[in-house]
């Protein structure tokens, strides 16, 4: 059995909840059948069962204490021992299906996600992305759990229906109508509850969405003032998901007070038939026992088969949502059938922009809107859009030529706002897993983030809060950077990296970052004057184009428009570091 999580999740078809969970049903049919198998041992043992005690009775009533009465007990005790031993295994492989499923629908929304970028948010509400995860992935699981058990009921059923129509047929049809007919009374439950599971599910999704947003632009809200009536939609959105969830809750409390009432009703119906028959002395009092023992019994594989029902019924509207996460595009084309050898050493051109960044070099990208060359830089690593894409080459070969996981592996873009996630501090800095302590601790001096150490108790071996709240936004932006250093890019794209922190951190980063990629491709979003002076070379962007392309010394010394547009450019955010970006940005916080 192969551990979780998966290595590869695998590709899984789009054409419907059933073809999904029978894509499920195949990629773990090993677990799945075993536990089918040890599901039908244990309920035909607890078939068994009553049927056994019942020949015991008659065995105690003719003979007394005799051998066949000791051997009936024996027979009983083994026939119950089986039946625990099933039930302890089946319970730990219903667990593992259920896992197995739930993990697996878990990577393949996190994987595909990863890929689509901001695609997905353009179709889907983050709060729905984030629900397919949380509930919908269960909800698949739930299946596979519970099929072992269903299964087994069914076994049961066949084996009860046998001995009974071999005893009395009337009794054994009785059964065969009855259950059937139970069963069809509470499946007509089953379209109006998942109707309202749907709208449940739906207003839950609007409420995670609407509280993501909420809580993502707080700072906004409160300089807006808008904080009362945020919190007002919020609640009433909170309102509708109660109400829908009142209304699934009304249906499911019918289903399970006639979940109960049904099999109770059909329970007696058997009790008082197989009464009157030993009364007729057309059965044994022995037999009499099994009779009561098969209908109490039967009430489980009922039990199972309702359930089964709501699980299923969960499980489509699950599997709806997630096949809409799935079926969303990838923000890039995709993967070519036969892709192109990825050039090693050779320039990366974006022909949009007339951008030429050679290999090796440490280029700067100044503009004086940071956006306009942001799009260009993040354009060189496969990102912003398919139409724009294809015209970045790599020496004569398109990146949307290469296989996406190659431009990934060899070209890392660092965006201006840094993401971290909660973790060991070390993992978090070393997300490829391929460096050492010794490793991580240049990194960190790179980009001058060794007081991070001391404000994350345990130091690597500590663990950083979400979105590295306990952070101030210059350590943030830091370690964002020294995780970008980690990854040992081949070419490397930072955006903004030093945007959060004051003058003098600013310097020596600049300087350290050209000593650790030195000989390395590397690009950098920026107009600060400290970053402009240690570069190779820069290029100014206005409107989308390159402008002008030159040494930071000598675009300053020069007396051309395009000189005096970068000395623009530059002397303004030279103005700006004035005031250390730590203090501004903390004032703008407060």
């Amino acid at each position: 059995m192969r551990p979780l999580p998966l290595a590869d999740p695998g590709s899984p078809p789009l054409t419907s909840p059933r073809a999904l969970l029978w894509w499920h049903a195949r990629r773990q049919s090993g677990v799945l059948a075993a536990a089918v198998a040890v599901g039908i041992v244990g309920s035909v043992a607890g078939a068994l069962l009553p049927y056994m005690l019942g020949r015991v009775v008659d065995d105690g009533l003719a003979d007394g204490v005799s051998p066949a009465l000791l051997a009936g007990c024996a027979a009983l005790l083994g026939v119950g021992l089986v039946q625990a031993g099933a039930n302890v295994v089946g319970h730990r492989l219903e667990v593992e299906n259920w896992l197995r499923a739930a993990f697996t629908s878990s990577q393949l929304i996190g994987r595909h996600v990863t890929r689509t970028g901001d695609a997905v948010t353009a179709e889907l509400p983050t709060g729905e992305v984030v629900a397919t995860v949380a509930s919908d992935a269960l909800r698949m699981g739930e299946v596979f759990a519970i099929a072992a058990r269903f299964v087994g009921g069914i076994a049961a059923y066949a084996t009860i229906a046998v001995v009974l129509m071999r005893t009395s047929v009337v009794l054994g049809a009785l059964v065969l109508v009855g259950l059937p007919v139970v069963v069809a009374i509470l499946s007509l439950l089953v379209k109006p509850l998942q109707g309202r599971q749907a709208a449940q599910r739906e207003a839950a999704g609007r409420l995670t969405t609407l509280g993501a947003d909420t809580v993502s632009g707080l700072r906004i809200l409160r300089g807006i003032g808008g904080e009362d009536v945020f919190a007002g939609r919020y609640a009433e959105q909170s309102q509708t998901v109660r109400r829908t969830g009142v209304r699934v809750a009304q249906t499911q409390s019918l289903l399970d007070a006639l979940q109960t009432l049904l099999p109770g009703l059909f329970l007696a119906a058997v009790v008082w038939y197989g009464a009157r028959l030993a009364l007729a002395g057309e059965i044994t009092p022995g037999q009499l026992v099994a009779f009561y023992g098969f209908a109490a019994f039967l009430t489980e594989p009922l039990w199972t088969a309702t359930e089964a029902l709501r699980v299923t019924t969960r499980a489509v509207v699950g599997a709806r949502k997630i096949l809409a996460v799935l079926r969303v595009p990838t923000s890039a084309a995709a993967d070519p059938a036969t892709p192109a050898e990825p050039p090693t050493g050779a320039p990366l051109v974006d022909d949009a922009s007339g951008l030429v960044v050679r290999p090796g070099a440490l280029l700067a990208l100044v503009s004086a809107d940071p956006d306009d060359s942001a799009r260009v830089a993040a354009r060189l690593g496969r990102f912003g859009g398919d139409p724009v894409t294809p015209g970045v080459r790599w020496g004569r070969t398109l990146l949307a030529e290469l296989r996406l996981a190659d431009v990934r592996e060899r070209i890392v873009v660092a965006e201006s706002t840094p993401h971290l996630f909660t973790g060991r501090l070390l993992d978090e800095l070393d997300v490829r897993g391929r460096g050492d302590r010794e490793s991580v601790e240049r990194a960190l001096h790179a980009a001058d983030a060794g007081d991070v150490l001391e404000s994350v108790p345990g130091g690597l071996d500590g663990e950083l809060a979400e979105k590295g709240r306990s952070l101030s936004g210059g350590q943030r932006q830091r370690v964002a950077l020294a995780r970008a250093l980690l990854t040992g890019a081949e070419v490397l794209v930072l955006i903004e990296p030093t945007s959060a922190v004051d003058a003098h951190t600013e310097a020596r980063i600049a300087a350290r970052l050209a000593g650790a990629r030195r000989g390395r491709t590397t690009v950098v979003v920026t107009a600060s004057p400290l970053v402009l002076d240690v570069v190779d070379e820069v290029a100014l962007v206005q409107d989308g184009r390159v402008r002008a392309v030159g040494t930071h010394r000598a675009l300053m010394d020069g007396d051309g428009a395009d000189a005096r547009a970068y000395r623009a450019v530059v002397s303004r955010a030279a103005a700006d570091t004035e005031t250390p970006k730590e203090d501004r940005h903390a004032a703008a916080r407060r």
